[in-house]
């Protein structure tokens, strides 16, 4: 009777071994044997072993965090690479940590785009951070060849780009972002693809009301980027330029004209360069009626928001102190005494 006690107790502990053992191998098994769907998994710059093992779960590509939390501190493994990976559910936990360790890092090269910069500006970004030269990238963007083999690619991309007039045909269509790239050896039309990927996730909520003619709500936008400042006046103002259309004014925004130009809005332009007649230049007498003929910026979703929802109103005229305090008028004389009034307070922009 003596020896029955040691010999359950091993029994008990035989099957906790096993059942434990059983749990193990269920916890590391593929999720799904017969789904190999590829799911992309971006792992950020500086993200934790934790944030990774939150991605991994919400993905459904592991079954326990917390298990791949203890294999990767048990066995020591190595620091993972910020990339993107591609996995699929038929892999084990093992097989998912090592394409982690092993894979070339994608993050090598990261840059950010901001929202309201020109193509100019990208340029000169990307030719800083990969070995694609600044003269290149700008002829490239200038080419009609090399940026038309993206309008059958893209539903939002139409011959109007191809316009003889305008500097650079995708300007205004590469999405604002932080992107990573392979390396410094990363060629210019796979990070101009990776944007316009991107501008198709933005633009895509809006499709329905924009897809006849998208190059009028992209130009829009990028115009609202620069004049406004927050969601609510990028929207007043869109409803402005709307009704200067309507009524056959031109829509007299000095953003525009800077841009025909190509020059910065920190340099002073003369009222001759004001009035000259130049296809951006919505200043320009000739411009009554009419909207720029391509975008001047790359515009943020809040500004191609705008540009589709825009704030319905009775105003004609706005503009902006020092300040960027946007002041709106209905006629001529109204604006007129607001900036006489901006004057005398010194409050004035220029």
């Amino acid at each position: 009777m003596k020896l029955r006690k040691p010999i359950k107790i091993i029994m008990i502990l035989t099957i906790l071994l096993v059942a434990t053992g059983v749990f193990y191998a269920y916890l590391i098994s593929p999720v799904d044997k017969n789904d190999n769907t590829a799911i992309k998994v971006k792992v950020q710059r500086g993200a934790s072993v934790k944030q990774i093992a939150k991605t991994l779960k919400q993905d459904d590509l592991i079954r326990s965090e917390t298990l791949f939390l203890i294999e990767m501190k048990l066995n020591h493994h190595k620091s993972l690479k910020a990339a993107t990976y591609t996995f699929d559910k038929t892999m084990n936990l093992n097989e998912i940590i090592t394409k982690l360790e092993n894979a070339t890092s994608m993050g090598e090269v990261q840059i950010t785009f901001n929202e309201g910069e020109r193509i100019t500006t990208y340029a000169k970004q990307i030719a800083d951070k990969t070995d694609n030269s600044y003269d290149y990238v700008l002829n490239s963007m200038k080419d009609r060849v090399f940026c038309g083999q993206f309008v059958n690619k893209y539903w939002f991309l139409t011959n109007d780009i191809l316009n003889q007039n305008i500097y650079y045909p995708l300007e205004g269509y590469l999405a604002p972002d932080t992107y990573d790239f392979t390396n410094e050896q990363v060629d210019l039309t796979t990070i101009i693809e990776t944007m316009l990927d991107q501008e198709e996730k933005v633009l895509e909520p809006y499709k329905s009301k924009i897809a006849k003619n998208p190059h009028h709500y992209i130009t829009m936008a990028s115009i609202a980027e620069i004049e406004g400042t927050n969601k609510t006046n990028k929207k007043m103002i869109v409803g402005i330029f709307n009704n200067r259309l309507q009524a056959n004014m031109n829509l007299g925004s000095d953003v525009t004209t800077y841009y025909g130009l190509q020059r910065s809005l920190k340099d002073k332009v003369s009222s001759e360069e004001f009035a000259q007649t130049n296809a951006y230049n919505t200043r320009s007498v000739n411009m009554a009626g009419k909207m720029p003929v391509g975008p001047i910026s790359n515009p943020s979703k809040e500004s191609i928001e705008a540009s589709v929802y825009p704030t319905k109103n009775d105003y004609y005229f706005f503009v902006a102190d020092k300040h960027r305090k946007i002041y709106y008028s209905k006629n001529q004389v109204e604006h007129d005494r607001t900036i006489a009034r901006l004057k005398e307070s010194g409050d004035w922009l220029w």
